[in-house]
């Protein structure tokens, strides 16, 4: 288990007070891309919160990064957000304030304090997604697959062990698509955990990584063959 950053064990998940996914099993190691497929309203975004303790785990056993979800206290929330980086459909950016603001705010609200430091961080993972140069821009001023990029480097600011990314794709073009792909793949291969919720059976068809399906309130592992 040492190597195990997410663990699902007969967990079910509520979506308010609906049962969406029952006795969901679970593993993601250190290191794995996992791709989550299915329908809109099949139950993917609920899982993802689930995760990220947006919803919580009533029944069943989960452990995130070293957390147990079954337990996991409010106070205790941010620290588990900490170790996980989540990327959205819409970018969840604040449009009025530069890049490098919108950095800044993430990491002064997750316990930096040190302003070289904070500089140092910023630059560090603009460079990761290519957008250094646009650290003075205003989110709004930026194309949507720049703020996408922006996102990404928000989500590695924490040097996250997992990386939550629902539907990182689904506003983009598919050629912007593709260069986002592309940016998550580079991301993976320097040694993160990636669990992306998408649509876009181009990608998975292009890029081959380990598949789940959520059908009929369930979720189980497809051969990438049968994703299509």
């Amino acid at each position: 288990m040492e190597n195990t950053v997410l663990h699902l064990e007969n967990a079910n998940i509520y979506q308010g007070d609906s049962l969406v996914l029952s006795n969901v099993n679970l593993t993601i190691n250190k290191g794995d891309f996992f791709y989550m497929i299915g329908k809109t309203g099949s139950g993917k975004s609920s899982l993802m919160k689930t995760l990220y303790a947006d919803i919580p785990l009533l029944d069943g056993k989960g452990t995130v990064v070293g957390f147990d979800l079954e337990k996991l206290k409010d106070k205790n929330i941010p620290y588990l957000r900490r170790k996980i980086g989540i990327v959205f459909q819409d970018f969840k950016l604040l449009t009025d304030r530069t890049v490098f603001a919108n950095l800044e705010f993430v990491l002064k609200a997750t316990g930096w304090k040190n302003k070289e430091d904070i500089h140092k961080k910023i630059d560090e993972v603009l460079e990761k997604v290519g957008m250094q140069s646009k650290a003075s821009k205003k989110a709004y001023e930026l194309s949507g697959g720049e703020q996408q990029r922006v996102a990404i480097a928000r989500a590695l600011l924490n040097d996250p062990e997992l990386i939550l990314a629902d539907e990182p794709t689904g506003n983009l073009d598919p050629k912007t698509s593709l260069e986002v792909m592309e940016l998550l793949n580079k991301i993976h291969q320097s040694g993160k955990t990636i669990l992306m919720a998408t649509h876009d059976y181009q990608l998975i068809v292009k890029y081959k990584h380990k598949t789940l399906k959520v059908e009929a309130g369930e979720v189980f592992e497809v051969v990438q063959q049968l994703a299509n």
